[in-house]
């Protein structure tokens, strides 16, 4: 009999399990066909496979999310609308573009912009940005993301920003981070200058305190041969990326 009654908790584990994901595809895919979204940023789909990505993440709808220098608000477009019923959803860093062009929108209220206080900035002489920041505002966190800025930021930058992912994450939080893949070891040049060693940032957010959980090949792309810049016309929109998924420990 307890043979069976473990059985059947498993059956409707799994069973729960697939109705989230179930529900958590469709809420991306209503975001995707928001007519909210402009035809460039409908063209990146197939490229950025955001339902596969986010699945492979982990997100729930109910969770408390932060997305880090949302750019022009690609993935807050859709990251806001999953979140908006069970969910939080907080932006950091580099926020002044969604601000204006995205967080005014319909339907985005909820959003909420912290770590404003902060600075980002570029010193002379270097190409790299630089990062002050105490906090980003958010405790118990259930996900951190950041999608292509991690290759932005010095090694200090990047350390800072590890820590405070870290701090505003609960135990068993998740860091869930994307960019362009540098080969192993290879130094400084003019074409790989927004590409990231993948080993090396493994090394570095693991310093912070975080375990490594996983990796996909979503983004994985053998055309690109790591030669050039992610910008190139022969390059773009077919970079290689690591796609990495890291957890703060359970205290």
């Amino acid at each position: 009999m307890k043979t069976f009654f473990a059985f059947l908790l498993a059956v409707l584990s799994v069973s729960s399990a697939l109705a989230q994901d179930s529900t958590l595809e469709a809420k991306i895919r209503d975001a995707m066909a928001s007519d909210l979204r402009t035809p460039e940023e409908v063209a990146r789909d197939a490229n950025r496979k955001p339902v596969e990505t986010l699945q492979f993440f982990g997100l729930k709808d109910d969770m408390k999310i932060v997305e880090l220098i949302p750019g022009g608000g690609w993935y807050t477009k859709l990251l806001v609308p999953v979140m908006a019923e069970n969910g939080e959803y907080y932006v950091a860093l580099g926020t002044n573009g969604v601000k204006q062009s995205v967080l005014s929108l319909p339907g985005f209220e909820k959003a909420q912009v912290v770590a404003e206080d902060a600075k980002i900035y570029r010193a002379e002489g270097s190409r790299l940005l630089s990062l002050d920041l105490d906090s980003l505002g958010v405790k118990d966190a259930d996900m951190v993301l950041t999608f292509r800025n991690y290759h932005n930021f010095t090694a200090e930058a990047r350390a800072t920003l590890d820590r405070a992912v870290y701090d505003a994450l609960k135990p068993g939080g998740i860091y869930a981070v994307v960019d362009h893949h540098r080969r192993h070891m290879e130094p400084d040049n003019p074409e790989n200058g927004r590409r990231v060693d993948p080993v090396l940032a493994i090394r570095e957010i693991q310093a912070a305190g975080f375990e490594f959980v996983d990796f996909s090949d979503l983004h994985y792309r053998p055309d690109d041969e790591l030669r050039y810049e992610v910008g190139r016309k022969t390059v773009t929109g077919n970079t290689d990326r690591w796609t990495f998924k890291f957890r703060k420990p359970e205290k």
